[in-house]
């Protein structure tokens, strides 16, 4: 039987504003870790928990022949990765769902340690686009994931300790919750606007935009023509008392803490 698919970690898009995206981010009590530079172009900082992270992904102003995927796509949410420890095992299962986009590719960027620089590598296989139209869902292969969990990054002012829930607002939120089903060897829980896949540790919630829009309220991203987004990330952490002193909520309730970060249309909901 094969296993459960495991988050690896979620995206945020930036583009070419990294800079303020950095300030932004730490001003939410998120450590980050130092900018990476991938061999593929982009750069980023990563927010770590203990088996999964949030990425701030983007490119360097100016940059010559900049990844498509990243410089023409909407700020914000559009990254959903999963883990694999065979990236072209992997694929073939993409292939036999007909989602497979192109074969592996791996790439590097240096990781300044303590004891001198070293470089972590990477192999990603991603679903073919227009599956998950709210952005790109994909696998990622570490070869040196001693490299990207260091306990020095892995502590946050915010209490937050592990994403736990992923949010998908779609006008056909039965076919995804379906297709994200078959793609990570799980099944579809919940009924009517609001259905859930299940992943090793946390859930995906695939929901309509009504209620998706009754969930967030105000602090919705929207939908803006699209019909599917990635809409929220929820974030595990140890007291909703610490993002309550670092900012104002969009809502808070007992159980949960949700903050809308506006320039770069991410919600982010806390939760116990």
């Amino acid at each position: 039987m094969v296993a459960m698919a495991q988050l690896d970690h979620t995206v945020i898009n930036v583009r070419f504003d990294m800079d303020r995206a950095e300030g932004l981010f730490r001003d939410l009590g998120f450590t980050l870790t130092p900018r990476g530079y991938h061999s593929l172009g982009s750069i980023n900082h990563l927010m770590m928990f203990a088996t999964d992270y949030m990425e701030l992904i983007g490119l360097p102003p100016g940059a010559e022949n900049p990844r498509r995927d990243i410089a023409e796509v909407p700020l914000g949410i559009n990254g959903l990765v999963f883990k694999t420890t065979d990236a072209d095992a992997t694929f073939a299962h993409l292939q036999s769902l007909d989602m497979a986009g192109d074969p592996p590719k791996a790439f590097t960027r240096p990781v300044a340690l303590p004891d001198g620089e070293k470089d972590a590598a990477f192999r990603t296989v991603a679903v073919r686009p227009g599956i998950f139209p709210g952005g790109r869902t994909y696998f990622c292969e570490h070869a040196t994931p001693e490299l990207v969990w260091r306990p020095e990054w892995q502590s946050h002012g915010n209490g937050a300790q592990a994403m736990a829930e992923f949010v998908v607002a779609s006008d056909h939120h039965q076919r995804e919750a379906e297709n994200f089903a078959g793609l990570l060897h799980s099944d579809v829980g919940g009924a009517g606007d609001s259905l859930a896949v299940a992943f090793t540790g946390g859930q995906l919630t695939i929901m309509s935009p009504a209620a998706y829009g009754e969930r967030y309220g105000a602090a919705a991203s929207p939908m803006a023509g699209r019909d599917s987004i990635f809409g929220a990330l929820v974030v595990r952490a140890d007291s909703l008392d610490k993002i309550r002193a670092i900012t104002a909520p969009a809502i808070d309730e007992a159980a949960r803490v949700v903050v809308r970060q506006e320039t770069f249309d991410t919600v982010l909901e806390f939760i116990n």
